[in-house]
């Protein structure tokens, strides 16, 4: 019984420390949402509004088709090919996943609803798909199943910085014009509450007049009231590297804050669970105790009986 007691003891003990480290983790996590959380809601701002500015530009008739020559040789990225609609022969993803676990279901919500994805558009073909992977548990999981990793970007900050996506940017418009894809999207966990994520993909590549249907634009003929000087297509040239940088990151900066929340909340569930476990197992030490100091004193008094 006493090594019983012991062994309940030092149980109690390892989970104590364990709570205090979901606890200390789940403050961290949650210094860092305050941290992100509201940065993202403001950009999240100026990506609709720049989404919006495109949509009604690539949609308006005033938009003629693009002459290439007007496109100088040291322009990373031609408009031509950003706004050129071509048979799609394979896609790519951008999917954004953590680079650590202790997060819950966040990976695993991305992960699965990827998966569902590729089976319903490609029904296994892994030749008609390549994977551009930000985070490393995305990557790992991919190439484990053998699938196609065009790019892989890992150790985002927890609070990323723009520059953390100049690269990347550079990286998958080389990737479209060089042909590796014919379309691009951007798969994610979109950042609702501290309790809710939702699985959530943008279009990328190419920039087609579809996204004024996306942009919920009633009157793009109007261009509410926009004023373009020298020409339509010159502002886009400027316009687009922008809108591209803009998408990329606000989902990277979504990603994170769904990330960090996820991260809190499984810590605080851990915690929860510790406490739980810890009260649990002193109930069940208190009984043991009292079985002891029973049967003592049964022992001493049967003893003494047999003194008499």
């Amino acid at each position: 019984m006493a090594e019983s007691l012991m062994d309940i003891k030092r149980r109690i003990a390892s989970t104590k420390k364990t709570g205090q480290i979901t606890h200390a983790m789940q403050m961290v996590s949650g210094s860092k949402l305050t941290r992100i959380e509201k940065k993202s809601q403001a950009y999240q701002v100026y990506k609709d509004k720049i989404k919006e500015t495109v949509a009604h530009l690539v949609a308006s008739k005033m938009l003629s088709e693009y002459d290439s020559a007007s496109a100088t040789s040291n322009d990373p990225m031609s408009l031509k090919e950003l706004l050129k609609e071509r048979p799609v022969q394979k896609t790519a993803y951008i999917v954004i996943t953590s680079d650590r676990g202790l997060v819950g279901s966040y990976n695993s919500t991305i992960l699965k609803a990827m998966m569902d994805l590729i089976e319903r558009n490609h029904h296994g073909d892994t030749q008609a798909f390549s994977i551009i992977a930000v985070g490393g548990t995305g990557a790992d999981f991919f190439k484990k199943r053998g699938f196609n990793i065009a790019y892989e970007y890992r150790g985002v900050e927890d609070v990323p910085s723009f520059a953390t996506v100049q690269g990347l940017v550079k990286t998958c418009v080389e990737l479209f014009d060089a042909g590796a894809f014919d379309k691009l999207y951007v798969c994610y966990n979109h950042h609702v509450n501290s309790l809710t994520s939702t699985f959530k993909i943008d279009k990328l590549f190419p920039i087609s007049k579809d996204i004024a249907n996306e942009a919920d634009l009633k009157n793009t003929d109007s261009q509410r009231g926009y004023i373009v000087d020298p020409s339509v297509e010159v502002v886009l040239q400027k316009l687009i590297p922008q809108y591209i940088e803009s998408i990329i990151f606000g989902s990277i900066m979504d990603a994170k804050t769904a990330e960090h929340a996820a991260s809190m909340t499984a810590m605080r569930t851990a915690t929860d669970n510790a406490d739980d476990l810890i009260s649990s197992l002193t109930l069940q030490f208190n009984r043991a105790r009292q079985a002891q100091i029973t049967t003592e004193i049964t022992e001493i008094i049967g003893g003494a009986a047999a003194l008499e």
